[in-house]
Formats: structure tokens, sequence, C-alpha cells
């Protein structure tokens, strides 16, 4: 078998060498959705994509006589080193065709970047970061994946392994049946929780989005503060999302829950996008626009995800917790459930994030996909 050459690739030709790797890799599997090119650009573009702007990225593409096989990216970012200041850097954008010595170059090539760079440790996929796709798909390559989630070939995972790399956390989404009843006792929870009327749940107010964006951010930062890897939501990055999801969503997709007239909860859905990109071959030109423009207004999405939940800290270990979590979730689930969507996932769920685990089944939900975070010490 002929060398693997891998290579730094830049410039926008570079970048059309980059997103081009996955095609044949995944052509013969049915799961595999093909993101759309200009939404992959502009995620990679710095100018355009705040959440680059502390993150230092080299693409990398390994070829074998002349025909591009796989790819990686290394990244040091600098947000993550100044919250733990752990000298780690990540990798990102993981693919490859089923080559031992493919994956060795590959990622040989990231952790010498990495380690020319300061770092002792390298831990991804991050895609770039973890406020962005990440973790690699370890269980559950037989349904396709959630929009902002990624799909993997089997063997990733193994050929990581056979090099060193070891878990470092395993990521779980659940699936729930949104025309399902909830189960007895989630309700009666819920029903006591609203009881004495100090809950409040609310859509966004569509009139104020930017501030109302603002607050869910806010919340979710002190809600998630404590948990592993975690990285804050500053206003930049938050502006980012309302302005790229706010063609996709209505003010029901949102609920905000408040305990005493103060926001303490918060919950976001977003149509499963995948469902209506997914024949489009990652292009929006002739036809891609006015396709996916009549399914996500005309026909509708019949799925969605939840990617954010979040109770604020005061409030996680006492009494009102759980009440605020289930009734912001019921009021978006009801919401859904009116409007014909099928099922959501939720996700991602730390895996030793115990409470939420249990939260979530007790709706009835079940665990049905597992991304994984992968480590290995440089040096």
């Amino acid at each position: 078998m002929a060398r693997i050459a891998v290579e730094r690739v830049e410039g926008r030709r570079g970048l059309t060498r980059f997103l081009a790797v996955p095609d044949p890799i995944y052509r013969d599997d049915p799961c595999w959705v093909k993101p759309l090119d200009l939404e992959r650009r502009e995620h990679l573009d710095p100018a355009k994509n705040p959440f680059l702007r502390r993150i230092d990225m080299a693409l990398f593409v390994a070829s074998r006589n002349g025909r591009d096989v796989g790819r990686i990216s290394a990244q040091v970012n600098r947000a993550h080193l100044e919250r733990y200041g752990d000298a780690t850097g990540h990798f990102g954008f993981l693919e490859g065709e089923d080559d031992p010595e493919l994956f060795a170059a590959l990622t040989a090539t990231a952790e010498r970047w990495l380690a020319e760079r300061g770092m002792r440790r390298v831990t991804g996929p991050f895609d770039p970061s973890i406020n962005d796709s990440c973790g690699l798909l370890v269980e559950g390559f037989d349904t396709p994946p959630s929009m902002m989630m990624g799909h993997h070939r089997p063997w990733y995972g193994r050929r990581l392994e056979e090099l060193g790399y070891a878990k470092e956390k395993d990521l779980i989404c659940y699936w729930s049946d949104v025309q399902t009843d909830w189960p007895e006792a989630a309700s009666r929870l819920l029903a006591r929780g609203l009881r004495s009327g100090r809950i409040r749940v609310r859509p966004l107010d569509m009139r104020r989005y930017r501030e109302e964006i603002a607050t869910i951010c806010a919340i979710f930062n002190d809600a998630w503060g404590e948990n592993w890897g975690f990285l804050p939501f500053d206003e930049t990055e938050a502006q980012y999302l309302a302005r790229s999801i706010r063609p996709l969503v209505r003010a029901e997709d949102f609920a905000i829950g408040e305990l005493d007239g103060e926001p303490a909860a918060m919950v976001v859905t977003l149509p499963n996008l995948n469902l209506a990109i997914r024949d489009l071959g990652g292009r929006l030109l002739p036809f891609g626009w006015a396709k996916l423009l009549w399914r996500l207004k005309v026909r509708g999405i019949p799925e969605g995800r939840m990617p954010l939940m979040g109770v604020r800290r005061a409030f996680q270990n006492g009494p009102w917790g759980a009440a605020l979590a289930l009734a912001v979730i019921r009021a978006v689930h009801d919401v859904h459930r009116a409007r014909g969507t099928r099922g959501a996932e939720l996700s991602w769920v730390l895996e030793d994030n115990r409470r939420t685990d249990a939260l979530i089944r007790m709706m009835g939900a079940r665990p049905y996909k597992t991304y994984r975070i992968y480590g290995k010490d440089l040096g």
C-alpha cells in the first residue's frame, strides 16, 4: 500500500479539499447526512464565526496515490486553557478510511502540532469546541444524526484506541416519543411543583429576541458552570447563536421558567434540520433553497432536538429543581405534540450526570446514542 502523505491545508481551495474528504467514506452509509457546504464554510471562517476568535486551529488532509483519504484538525482553545490551565489541546473533524496507518499518520500530525505549542495532552473530537458538535459516535450507528450532532464509521473508535487513546467522557443522547403521554410519576411531580403558584412558564418574547436569548445563555452559563469541560457563552457568541437559529424557530420552541417572577430555568428546541437537507448533497443551488424553505415553512419537520436545558444552580439541589426542569420541558413537549412532531432527541448529557439522567428517564425517554470524548497524554 502506498505511503500516506499528510499536509496542512489553508485558504479556500484547501478548505474545499478538507470538506470533501467524508464524501467517499460515507457513500454507502444510509445514515450519513452531508452538511450544507455553505454552513460548514461559515462555521470554519474566523471572520464569521465568533467561536473561533480564541481558537488557534490547523486543518490537515491525508492522501494516498493522489487521492484524499482522511482528515483531522488540531486546535488550541485559549478559552479552555484560561479556565482549566491543563495544557490540553484538542483534535476534531476526524474522518478516514479503515486503515490503521492512516489513523496513525493523522493523529501523529495533530499531536506533533499541539506539542510544538506546549500542549501536554490531547482530547477530542471537538468540532472545534465543546459548544459545537463534539464526541465520536460509539453507539447508535443505525440511525441518522440529529442536527449539530456527528455521525461516524464504527472503526474510528477502534483505531484511536489502538493508538493509545482512552475514554475521557461519554455523552449520552436520548430519544423521546413526543406523541406518547408522560408517565404518571413525572406528571405527579410536576403537578406538585406547580401547585404553589410560584412557578410560571412562558415562551420567548420575540419582540425582545436578543434580550431573551441573552437571558437563556445566562441561565445556561450558571446551570452548566460546574460541568466537565464547560465553556461559557459570551455576549458575542450568544448573539451569533441567536442570529443563526432565528430563521428556524418560533417563540414556543423555547420556554423560560420563572420562580417568583425571576428567570430560573430554560429549554431550547430546534427542528431537526438534517431531515430537511438529507437529500440535498450539501448544496443549496440550484434548487436546494426552494426545497429547504418548503420543508421548513410548509411541510414542517416531524422531528426535533433539545440541545439546551438548564436550571440555575441555586435551585438544582432543592425542592424546586426538578419541578422547574419538568415545567419547561413539558411546555415545549405539549407545543410539539400539538404540531404533530413525532419525536425528539434530548442531547447531550454527561454520562455521570445522574440527576438529569433520572429526570429524562422519568419522562419516558430512552438512551439511544453515545458519543465519546477520547484523551491521550503527549510526549
